[in-house]
């Protein structure tokens, strides 16, 4: 056998939309919580969210009318959502665990970088029924949301490896945009809104029957370019 490349040196997933199917659990939230103090939240509001930072999301909902704290929205909205985790069990979207899974018995490492709470990404793992994620990191935790680099660096920096030679998956615009902006080779994976016109390296339609050997061709193909 030819040797096989260690690259990508890890592999970044965001979590909602991409590794999960919970923007419906977020949006069914959202639109509870505005109209609790009676105001209108339609889908395309909802839409507008996808990918936003939680904080960002709450001064959106506010203008909305809800009546709350960034912060106490920010908490609510991920209690429902973890209630709804822990009742119907984690809806990974098609592939992902099947791509999780071959890259943990291939020795790549995998990080989830998302814009929820720390505390929801880890409702989220703990339901998985293997070791999936050598790091979790919160959108509490990053400097500055995505669309800018940080948390796609920050994890970059924990895990100690260089980005570029990190793959990231996201299905969002704002995703897309922060893993471009730090240099990783960026897979996007659309979901609820298009990704059309996006910063991605390369759009696949879905994860599903997608494998480690996928993984590492889509890399090498644009590790040159990514930074």
């Amino acid at each position: 056998m030819g040797s096989v490349s260690s690259k990508p040196s890890a592999v970044l997933w965001d979590m909602d939309g991409t590794l999960v199917d919970t923007e419906p659990y977020w949006m069914s939230a959202e639109t509870a919580l505005v109209e609790f103090y009676g105001g209108t939240w339609t889908h395309e509001d909802a839409l507008e969210l996808v990918g936003s930072g939680l904080h960002g999301s709450a001064v959106i909902l506010q203008r909305h009318g809800v009546r709350m704290e960034a912060d106490a929205i920010v908490q609510r909205l991920t209690d429902d959502v973890a209630a709804r985790l822990r009742t119907e069990g984690v809806p990974f979207r098609p592939g992902a665990r099947a791509l999780l899974s071959e890259l943990k018995a291939e020795g790549i490492p995998s990080a989830l970088v998302t814009m929820s709470l720390k505390r929801m990404a880890r409702e989220v793992v703990a339901l998985i029924d293997f070791p999936a994620f050598e790091l979790v990191l919160g959108g509490d935790e990053a400097p500055r949301p995505k669309p800018h680099p940080d948390p796609y660096l920050q994890a970059a920096r924990m895990l100690g490896i260089d980005i570029a030679d990190a793959v990231v998956i996201e299905d969002s615009m704002t995703g897309v945009a922060a893993g471009r902006a730090s240099g990783a080779v960026t897979l996007g994976v659309p979901h609820i809104v298009p990704l059309d016109g996006s910063a991605a390296h390369e759009l696949w339609p879905s994860l599903d029957g997608r494998t480690v050997a996928d993984i590492r061709a889509l890399h090498a193909r644009h590790s040159k370019e990514a930074a």
